[in-house]
């Protein structure tokens, strides 16, 4: 059963009274929440995402109201497991703050793997991660490559890479834009499903995107990295692509790890495999449909010269 199954009332009904309980990868999340945002917002972006059996749950999350709160300047805050780990924000931001949380959850939780703050989509076999600070274009670039290019979805904020052999456990969560990238994919799709624009955030406007089916019934995927590109959106730059050391990649994807500290020499260990089986780059671009095309064009290549490896189907 998956979530499109369910009445909006009884799904409003879930997330109220009892809780609504998602698979997303390798994780089970209980979610409870009353805000009408959160309701459509899980309606709109997880409709294709499988319902699973109430009981153990990796994350137990609710989304509420301060009690003094509730009438005069609504917030709402975030809590996890008895934990609240952000300050509460406008009521306005529920939907948000839920994938926020999210984030949150697996970032601080998901030690049985290494955790990079990168996008990761996947092609003919082999995965492309996009490491990237805010601003740089990570999440249009990914957005672009699955919803103009066909890559599959694995995340666009987490790459959890397995410290036994070093391939990605795919997160399919949806997409998420802000500013002006929200208009540059809805012109690249404009059939593509939106969560409602939240104005006024930390972030700016911001908009999440409905993954792909095919994403999410392969969550189960995992697949080897074959690429990895930092990627840098500057107006009216002709699209490049340099080559990087792998000793300078190691030290970049370090930086963006999230435990790397924690992993010790395995985690050192699982990098250095990492950068033996991945061509990485430095990706200046502009035109979004110029990126979509090098890296198809990569992919092709790729898979020309060298046959892509069974996808594993197994959970860590």
């Amino acid at each position: 059963m998956r979530v499109r199954d369910l009445t909006r009332a009884a799904l409003k009904d879930k997330l109220a009274h009892n809780a609504l309980y998602i698979r997303t990868g390798p994780f089970v999340c209980r979610i409870q929440s009353r805000f009408s945002t959160v309701v459509h917002g899980l309606a709109t972006a997880y409709a294709d995402y499988l319902l699973a059996e109430p009981g153990y749950a990796d994350f137990h999350v609710n989304l509420s109201s301060p009690w003094f709160r509730r009438w005069i300047f609504p917030q709402v805050q975030f809590w996890s497991d008895l934990r609240m780990p952000f300050l509460p924000l406008p009521v306005e931001q529920a939907y948000a703050m839920f994938e926020w949380g999210m984030n949150w959850c697996v970032s601080q939780n998901a030690n049985q793997y290494l955790i990079l703050h990168a996008a990761v989509l996947e092609k003919n076999g082999r995965a492309l991660i996009l490491p990237g600070h805010s601003g740089a274009g990570k999440s249009t670039l990914c957005a672009g490559l699955v919803y103009g290019g066909g890559w599959r979805l694995l995340s666009d904020e987490l790459t959890l890479i397995r410290l036994d052999d070093g391939w990605i456990q795919p997160l399919p969560r949806p997409v998420s834009l802000k500013n002006r990238s929200i208009e540059v994919i809805k012109s690249l799709r404009p059939d593509l499903i939106f969560t409602p624009v939240v104005m006024d955030t930390q972030k700016g406007a911001v908009a999440h995107a409905k993954p792909p089916l095919e994403s999410i019934d392969q969550q189960d995927c995992c697949v080897p990295v074959g690429w990895v590109a930092f990627p840098n959106y500057q107006a009216d730059a002709a699209t490049k692509a340099e080559p990087i050391a792998a000793t300078q990649v190691v030290l970049k994807l370090a930086e963006q790890a999230f435990n790397y500290s924690l992993h010790g020499k395995q985690g050192f260990d699982t990098l250095v495999g990492l950068m033996r089986q991945a061509t990485s780059y430095r990706f200046e671009y502009s035109r979004l449909a110029d990126a979509i095309s090098f890296f198809d064009g990569l992919a092709t290549t790729s898979i020309a010269t060298e046959p892509a490896p069974q996808l594993a189907e197994r959970m860590p």
